[in-house]
Formats: C-alpha cells, structure tokens, sequence
C-alpha cells in the first residue's frame, strides 16, 4: 500500500527532528523547503521562521537582531551581503562561536535542482575536549622534552663511562696479557688452587720445572698435576699454608730426578698461591761448595798435626833402622824393631792419604765422550782383576760430549770397582752400568755379586778410616770418593740389592755444543789480560772480536750474529757484570764465564749455575779443554 504524500512528509519529518545535528533546506528562491526541529531550539527561532516559505533574509535579520553575530552596525548591509552570498552558494565548512559561547560548525552543500542543504553541529564540547587535550598535550610536550633532555644528559654520562670502562676493559685486558706473557715467560711455575686443591690458574711453566707433567693444568686437582710421590712430600706443606702460615721447602722430585724449590703463600680468599723453581744446578753448586769448605776445614786441622806426626815417624823410622844394624840382637827384639817399622811406613802412608784428601783440589771440567771415558776405564781395571772376577760394561750414553772432570770421575769409578773386587774375592761378577737420568744426572751403578754392605756400613761407609777389611783397609777409599762427588756437585748412595752391592755415583750432566772454528768475543776489561787471552784463542784457530764492558759486547752482539762463542770475565767495566751478559744471551750463543773470585764469592756461585767457569789464572791448555779436543771443540750449553 503506498503512503500518501503527507504521510511521506509526516515521516521524513520525523526523522530529521530525531538527528543530533540542525538541518535546512532552502530553494533556489532562497525560501525554506524543509528544516528539522534542532534548527529551531539551536537558534530559539519563531515558527514563522521554520515554517516552509520563509524566507532567508528574514532569518538573517532576525538573528542579527538578536546579537547572533555579534554587534553589527549596518543590519541592512550585512543581511543583504549574506543574502548576496547565498545566491552565488559554493560548498563550504566554517566553524563559528556564537553569541552564547557555543561553537557551531556549518557545513553547505548545493543540491543538483537548485538551493542548498546546511547542517549546523554544536561542536562547543569537542572543541572544549581539543582545547584541554592541547594544553595537557602542551605540559606533556614540556615534561617530556624536560625528560628527553634528562635522560639524553644520562645517555650521554652513560656512553662516557661505557667509553671509560671500554678503555679499563682494554687496558685491563692488556695488563693480563702483558703479566701472563711475562708470567709464562719466567723460568718458574706460577700457579693459584682454590681451597680444594684444584688449580684457578696457572703459568703453565709446570712441565719446564718438572719434567713430565703436564703443561695445562688449570682445573686439576694438584695430586693429579703432581703425581702422587711428589704431591706426598709436599702435603705437610700444604696443610700449614691452609692453615695460614706460609713455608718455603725444597725436595727431591724422583720421577725426574729434579730438585724442586716450592713456596706456598697462603691466600687470604682461601686456596694457596705457588711458586715452585728447578733448584737443581743450584742445589750442585752448593753442594760442591759445602765440600770445598769441609775440605778446607780438614785441612786446617790436619795440617799442622800431620806436620808433627811426620816428624815423630821419621825419628822412628831412622832409630828402629839404627837399632836393626846392631849385630847379635835377639830375634825377638828384631822382630819387634821391624814390626815397628812396618807400623811407621803404613802410618806415613797413611799421612800420605789424609794429606792427598785435604790438599785443595781444582775441578777441571772439560769436553768428555762418555763412551771414550768407559773404554778407558775398562783398560784400567783388567790388568786390576783377577781371572775368576767379570767386568761387564752397559753404556747408554749420548754420542755429543758431556762437561766433565774425566780424570776425576775415572779414579773414582776405578776405586768403586776394585773395592767391588774386594768384596767378590775370587770369583764374581761386577757390572757397571751408565746412564742418563731425564737429562739431569750422569749416573753410573756399580754392582757386583759379594756380600752385599752391612748396616754399619750403609750407615758409615763415607766416614774417614771406616773400614770392613780390617788391617788390609785404610778406611779412605770411599770418602775420597764421596769427597770428589760431592767437588763435583754430585751425589753418592750406597745400597743392596738382591745379589749383592750397588753404588750409585750421579755427577751433573752438562752437556756440550760442538763448535767448529768460531768467531769468539772475548769480553775483558783488562787490556793485558785482553792481550793473553787474545792470543791463546788465536792459537786454537779462532777470530777474535774484543770488547770491555757487557754493554758493549751486547751491541756488538746484534750487529755481529756471525759470532758463535762468548768468553767473558765476571767483573767487567761498566754496571753489569759477565753473569748479566750470560743471561742476555741464553739460548743465542754458548757462553764461558772466567774469574779470579774464590769459590765462597756469591758471584762465583752464581756464574756456575749458569755457564762454565775457568779459574783464574789459566792456560791454553786449560782453554782447549773447555772447548773440546782439536778440531772438535766444544764448551757447555
């Protein structure tokens, strides 16, 4: 059923009065066709005015009359003006405050039959809403640029001090670098445990000091590092340094046959710092010196007694010869007079002992073959033993040569063989046996089949005048031998074993680098010393470049690397002494130190630990020794 047209009306009229908005609609006669209720009660207008026909320029005047657009002094030439406006109409949108405060906007459209449509919003609470979004957009604008600045001035410190920490780090870093280099670099194991024994750092120096170990221990517990020999002599140790009291031992490692300086420091966050040092070439040269001054010390005292006991034999000796050449004495008075003189002569002989072991002996350590020194000793002892007694020799010995006092080492190997002798009686079998300890000892084992030693001579055996063979022993044999050992800075030990005796004889091993004709520096401050040792030097063959200071021999050094020998005195001209150079030139070229300082001299005992030394004064020969045989020669490394 189709709606009439008033009905059409009446609907489309409620409709628009139901809208927020005001709406108008004037025709092309600038007359109202439709406007809705809001129209009305936004701008408070009579009916006359919202009734269709009215006309537009009526509505203008009124609202100006009624203040809408504020004070207008010509009402006439305003409304004619908008009247103007609105028959030339153009789509627009304004926003407007009016008389009462309340902003409307305006929005006019023109329709396709002529006229236009208006739509009036009361935007007053928006526009409000804007407003205070605005100035709070305004504080928060302001706050935030106050923090943005804060935190840029924060951001800002921050990068200075990640900069500044950077630099630390790099430094720092550095530092560690630098000290674990210089660590890592020193001939000594430098390590940390915690209170559990196992390693937080290490130098990883651990092998160069015990040979055998391992090297990267960091993590390890130190009784699996060390091995359990060695970990068992250090255990008391390491019990008072967790206690809190810090120690400084020495001990014999077995596994390498090296003489270890530990100390043990306790650390105040628990665990213990270490630092452990290869004392073994020092622990020789102290030794040879103990035994220097016990030679010296004997001496002292025998000297002057062995001086009068001479004497006294040599008056008995010449009245028991007296009394014999007297004819017609009893045979018993005979045979008294020439036991005494068989007393006298041994006891002359025996003078004659003590005085050759207190006498003061030089070592005279010289390029040695090892396997030279065996078939000469082997010579020796033949035409010593009897047909019924075996000398067997077993050489494990390096083919290069060894520093070594030959002609000592021979009168001892040679007496340990016949007191070996002695022992088999008239059959047995002797073994000597060489070798090579982890490249620490020279070690030769003297065994044969007798009786084995006795307690009393386990514990006594170096004692002077001990003896086992009754009145056919003087007691001396192995003291001597004891007494040039421990010259040598050796070791001696006595033991049994299954089938009889075993003496072991450890000297150090010191072993010698060939050199062919070299170019020597010859380092001495004394021109006329320079001169003699110059020439000796040229007479094995040898150029010789000279210097008198080891600074200078230094730089000569690096402009020279032709040469291939050092020969240096101890006292030089200059702050730094001959031990200084050697220890420059460690691992570079071979080095021999000399000096006339006596052997007690804390440089003398330095020098040795680090080169061979020659005693002033000395000869060519003694020259030719250290550095080897002709054609051959060689000094220590």
């Amino acid at each position: 059923m189709a709606l009439s047209d008033s009905r059409t009306q009446e609907l489309t009229a409620a409709g628009l009065n139901l809208i927020g908005q005001s709406l108008t609609i004037y025709d092309s006669d600038l007359q109202l066709a439709v406007c809705n209720g809001p129209f009305q009660r936004m701008f408070d207008l009579p009916d006359a005015l919202v009734t269709p026909g009215a006309t537009f320029e009526d509505t203008i005047r009124h609202l100006v009359r009624r203040g809408e657009y504020g004070d207008v002094t010509d009402i006439d030439a305003f409304v004619a003006e908008r009247v103007e406006q609105a028959r030339a109409f153009e789509p627009h949108y304004m926003e407007r405050t009016r008389s009462n405060g309340r902003i409307i906007s305006v929005e006019g459209a023109p329709l396709p039959q002529g006229g236009w449509v208006t739509v009036y919003t009361d935007i007053t609470r928006t526009k409000r809403q804007e407003a205070l979004l605005q100035s709070r957009s305004e504080e928060l604008s302001d706050q935030l640029n106050t923090y943005a600045e804060e935190l840029s001035s924060t951001n800002r410190a921050l990068a200075a001090m990640n900069a500044a920490l950077q630099e630390a780090k790099r430094e720092l870093t550095e530092i560690e670098a630098r000290t674990r280099l210089t660590t890592e670099m020193m001939p000594a194991h430098i390590a940390h445990i915690d209170a559990a024994g196992h390693y937080t750092y290490s130098n990883r120096q651990l092998n160069a000091v015990i040979p055998g170990r391992p090297s990267d221990i960091h993590g390890m517990h130190i009784s699996s590092a060390l091995g359990a020999s060695a970990y068992n002599r250090i255990v008391p140790h390491l019990e008072q340094a967790y206690g809190g009291q810090a120690s400084v031992f020495e001990f014999t490692d077995d596994a390498s046959a090296r003489r270890i300086r530990a100390a043990f420091t306790p650390d105040t966050r628990g665990g213990i710092y270490i630092l452990s040092m290869d004392v073994t070439a020092e622990m020789q040269a102290r030794v040879a010196l103990q035994q220097t001054h016990r030679r010296a010390l004997a001496a002292q005292m025998t000297s002057g007694l062995t001086h009068d006991f001479s004497n006294l034999l040599t008056i008995i000796l010449g009245l028991q010869s007296k009394l014999l050449r007297h004819q017609g004495l009893p045979g018993d008075v005979i045979e008294m007079a020439e036991g005494t003189l068989a007393a006298a002569r041994r006891g002359g002989a025996l003078l004659s002992s003590i005085a050759g072991m207190t006498e003061q002996r030089a070592l005279r350590p010289s390029a040695t073959s090892l396997r030279q020194l065996m078939d000469d000793l082997r010579r020796l002892a033949d035409h010593t033993l009897p047909e019924g007694i075996a000398l067997d020799l077993d050489v494990s010995a390096p083919e290069g040569l060894v520093m070594l006092d030959g002609g000592m080492a021979t009168d001892s190997l040679l007496n340990l063989i016949l007191n070996a002798r002695d022992a088999c009686g008239a059959t047995g079998r002797i073994l000597v046996r060489l070798r090579i300890v982890h490249e620490t000892w020279i070690e030769w084992q003297v065994t044969d089949t007798g009786p084995g030693f006795s307690d009393r001579a386990l514990s006594h055996g170096f004692d002077p005048f001990f003896t086992t063979k009754g009145a056919e022993g003087s007691g001396l044999g192995l003291p001597m031998v004891y007494d040039m050992t421990k010259l040598a800075g050796g070791d001696l030990r006595l033991e049994n074993t299954d089938t009889g005796a075993r003496v072991v004889l450890r000297l150090p091993f010191r072993p010698a680098v060939e050199t062919p004709q070299a170019l020597v520096l010859l380092v001495e401050d004394r021109d006329d010393l320079r001169a003699l040792y110059r020439d000796m030097l040229t007479d094995l063959n040898h150029s010789v470049i000279e210097a008198v200071s080891a600074d200078e021999a230094s730089a000569l050094m690096a402009d020279l690397p032709e040469i291939s020998l050092v020969l240096s005195d101890i006292q030089l001209a200059g702050d730094a002494t001959g031990i200084d150079l050697a220890q420059r030139l460690i691992g570079v070229v071979p080095v021999i130190l000399m000096t006339s300082l006596p052997a007690d001299h804390a440089l003398y005992q330095s020098a040795q630990r680090i080169a061979p030394l020659l005693q002033k004064p000395f000869t060519a020969e003694d020259i030719s020794a250290v550095l080897g045989p002709s054609n051959s020669k060689a000094i220590a490394s």
